[in-house]
């Protein structure tokens, strides 16, 4: 179900949602979210219970209460001019697989657990892996499946973003199913073909074992989650 950016999986509600817009790449600071997970920023603006979140690829609204807090980020703007050919120019901050997985996850309009154990479950956060069948990255894209994403899937921003859209893509198809999540995780594993073949999860063993273990893993990201806002909120 999609309600202004949002999907909505069932029976998790959404908390975060995304607006397209132009900005300038620059430094900032790290926005933590109550579930641990780390989102960079230029800049941040509180607007009500909603803060509005510049980056790179665009504006981010989060709910307020989701942020635990905003760290700084450790950076020394480069001169505009080099002083000499030898001066050194500042290499753009790195972020780990997570910090990636998490920013896919909020640009696709998700929820940063249900991208985490998808990730998890399909490379271990791993950007270079490669799996027999010739599956790529993080996600493990496969070679088609990026190329209809219009994605790279040896970059792991690339990787990240399009096995984020692809997830949502897949949730969205079964928007009105009351097996939504368990008939998308299983879709992104056989594929949606397997999935509407059976009407359900596949008979295969694999992917039996596959959507179990993101479901559980989906399950205690969204335990630790509350419990971690629950402790920062005082509760």
């Amino acid at each position: 179900m999609r309600h202004n950016g949002l999907v909505t999986l069932r029976p998790t509600k959404l908390l975060l949602c995304f607006v397209t817009v132009a900005v300038v790449a620059q430094a900032g600071e790290f926005v933590v979210l109550s579930n641990g997970f780390r989102i960079h920023a230029d800049s941040h603006a509180a607007d009500g219970s909603l803060i509005r979140l510049q980056t790179s690829q665009g504006m981010i609204e989060i709910q307020a209460n989701s942020v635990a807090s905003f760290e700084q980020e450790d950076y020394v703007a480069p001169p505009p001019f080099p002083s000499s050919p030898s001066s050194p120019v500042p290499a753009p901050v790195s972020m780990t697989p997570q910090e990636l997985i998490t920013r896919a996850a909020v640009h696709a309009g998700l929820p940063p657990a249900i991208v985490h154990s998808v990730a998890r479950a399909e490379s271990g956060y791993r950007e270079d892996a490669l799996s027999p069948k010739g599956a790529i990255g993080l996600m493990q894209l496969m070679p088609k499946t990026a190329a209809e994403l219009n994605a790279d899937p040896n970059d792991p921003v690339q990787n990240a973003d399009a096995g984020a859209r692809y997830l949502r893509d897949l949730l969205e198809k079964y928007e009105n199913d009351p097996h939504q999540v368990s008939k998308a995780v299983a879709a992104y594993n056989a594929g949606p073909a397997a999935v509407d073949k059976y009407h359900g999860i596949p008979p295969y063993r694999e992917t039996i074992q596959y959507v179990n273990r993101v479901l559980k893993q989906y399950e205690k990201e969204q335990a630790q989650g509350q419990a971690k806002q629950k402790a920062a909120s005082g509760d």
